[in-house]
């Protein structure tokens, strides 16, 4: 038996029953859309003025419109708005209500367009002003902290890991630009995803267009929207823009996940490199010792919601038929949650990062106990003309003595290191400390620190500081 909603619904002519409780309830979106409702708004005013604009609307009839617009929003804002599940999403609540307020001119609101073509263009303009206003600003942000910190700390010197063993000396700096060059393509790429989102669906009506003489140029002007769609069937079902900045977020999420792991092994005892501000970790509840990394943790997990929403929209749209289906209500939620999940990841690392600590001892002799200076005399020997599989496997014997003296190379004496090859002299030992091995890379991309800086200088030119 169904159910009788007390709510008229504008879509209820053509239905000799109404709809049945659990269903109106299953397939409202209202609880999570609402958050569109400015979107929703201002799409509803740039109608309403392009149909006075081409003589569908009055004047009067215009204003009253956008008028009552106008205080809905304020009464949405303000918290006294009544939400109905029975009007299903924020559109039909907003007209509802916009009809309550100022009469017959509300019903006319909806001349020439659908829900269909209105979702669509709510859901681009939601997505676009929130990486204008949100996400690319605190992303710029955390751009800022790392080239700042590499900057001040251009020279010093950290071991640099391949397969997580120590490879050769680096600086702090340079690791944090090479960070921040994964985010600075990431802006690259937000900024590109922002352009296919920034096109106009409105004007498609359910599929097909309209009867009605729209002026999609006047609308798409008023909403600043750069491009206009040019096939209403693609319009009012297109998700790829949605698609592409959740692909986006994974992108982004694997970058702070993959910062997250280091921060979690160079904060751990065992490497003991960084302290994470107090503010950013937690105790434990047994035992008092513990200071846990949790904001790069929990944003390293967070990655894995952000792939699963990726999956879930991939999933959602491949086998829908064209135009418009019910399914891409499911397209919201996981949007919404990417943005949500991101804008949080990146506004707790652009703080944590202005507030770590680092341990340049701890890092330097980590650095030298690794033989991170054995390419360096590899290249020596070459200079000296040794060809490089030679001087490959003269190193190799070295080290094989340092791993069984428990010596560096630097720690050697010259004998020592002559009995491997008489190409070496007293001069060795000036490639063979850590500040002159990061020195000698001194070329563009390098881990010199006179390099760092001026990477430092031209990232902060990029960013427009």
């Amino acid at each position: 038996m169904s159910e009788k909603t007390t709510v008229e619904k504008p879509w209820t002519g053509r239905f000799t029953e109404p709809t049945n409780a659990f269903v109106e309830a299953f397939t409202a979106s209202v609880g999570f859309d609402q958050r569109m409702y400015r979107q929703d708004i201002r799409g509803s005013m740039a109608h309403a003025k392009m149909l006075a604009h081409v003589g569908v609307l009055t004047g009067a009839e215009r204003d009253a419109i956008l008028t009552g617009l106008g205080e809905i929003e304020k009464e949405i804002e303000r918290g006294e708005f009544q939400w109905s599940i029975a009007l299903e999403d924020v559109h039909m609540n907003i007209e509802k209500r916009l009809t309550d307020r100022i009469g017959d001119a509300g019903k006319k609101l909806h001349t020439g367009r659908s829900r269909n073509d209105q979702v669509a263009t709510d859901v681009r303009l939601y997505l676009r002003d929130e990486i204008d206003e949100a996400i690319a600003p605190v992303l710029k942000r955390l751009q800022g902290a790392l080239i700042d910190l590499a900057e001040r700390e251009a020279a010093t010197v950290m071991p640099g890991f391949t397969h997580l063993q120590t490879a050769q000396p680096i600086t702090f700096g340079h690791h944090m630009l090479a960070w921040n060059e994964m985010l600075a393509r990431d802006a690259e790429r937000l900024q590109d995803c922002r352009k296919r989102a920034n096109t106009m669906p409105l004007g498609s009506a359910a599929l097909a267009g309209t009867t009605y003489p729209i002026d999609r140029e006047f609308t798409a002007k008023e909403l600043g929207f750069e491009r206009i769609s040019q096939n209403s069937l693609d319009a009012v079902s297109d998700r790829d823009f949605a698609i592409e900045f959740i692909g986006w977020g994974a992108t982004l999420m694997m970058h702070l996940s993959r910062f997250s792991e280091e921060l979690v092994l160079w904060s751990s005892q065992q490497f003991n490199f960084v302290d994470l501000g107090d503010g950013f970790c937690t105790g434990s509840s047994i035992m008092p010792q513990k200071k846990n990394p949790d904001v790069p943790e929990l944003v390293r997990g967070k990655s894995g919601r952000v792939y699963g929403h990726l999956m879930s929209l991939l999933t959602l749209m491949k086998s829908q038929p064209l135009a418009y289906n019910k399914d891409n209500q499911e397209d919201k939620e996981p949007l919404f949650d990417t943005i949500d999940t991101v804008k949080g990841a990146l506004k707790v690392y652009a703080d944590m990062m202005t507030q770590i600590k680092l341990k340049p001892d701890n890092m330097r002799e980590a650095a030298r106990r690794g033989f991170s200076t054995a390419t360096d005399l590899a290249d020596y020997l070459v200079r000296k003309g040794v060809p490089f599989r030679d001087a490959h496997e003269i190193v190799g014997k070295a080290v094989a003595l340092g791993v069984q003296t428990e010596r560096d190379l630097s720690e050697m004496k010259l004998e020592e290191l002559q009995q491997f090859s008489k190409a070496i002299a007293q001069d060795v030992f000036e490639v063979l400390t850590l500040e002159g091995s990061v020195a000698a890379r001194n070329h563009l991309g390098g881990t010199a620190p006179d390099r760092v800086r001026e990477a430092a200088v031209r990232a902060k030119e990029m960013l427009g500081r």
